[in-house]
């Protein structure tokens, strides 16, 4: 699967894409080969106030739990509840219907250094 060019992406292997004051986080392809199967997925809670480079979540594989961060900061306004039943859809479609949560941002935060979909790909 090739890398999206309509998001940006964190060196530590989330995605995040921007649409007007939200932004929508989920892991890379890269993240999720190297996690394998993932098994459990926890969001904190629709409401919660984030800063930027504070982690979002938990992501449970059968090899190791990872914490999800964000770039920007803002409020949590919806989590991918779907995942809670099918956490596998992370590795099924990470880039589409396994997303994992949704800010409204309040602080553009490190979104500005992340990279684009060459620079990441060129990173790994």
């Amino acid at each position: 699967m090739s890398t999206p060019t309509d998001r940006v992406y964190s060196e530590s292997h989330e995605w995040h894409k921007v649409d007007g004051d939200t932004v929508t986080i989920g892991l890379t392809t890269y993240a999720v080969d190297q996690l394998t199967d993932v098994t459990f997925v926890e969001m904190q809670e629709v409401g919660t106030e984030i800063a930027p480079g504070e982690s979002v979540g938990e992501v449970e594989s059968v090899k190791t739990t990872s914490d999800i961060y964000s770039a920007a900061g803002g409020e949590i306004i919806e989590v991918n509840d779907a995942l809670s039943d099918h956490p596998e859809m992370v590795n099924n479609d990470p880039y589409g219907d396994g997303w994992l949560v949704k800010i409204k941002i309040s602080d553009q935060g490190n979104l500005g250094e992340c990279l684009d979909a060459a620079a990441y790909d060129a990173s790994l």
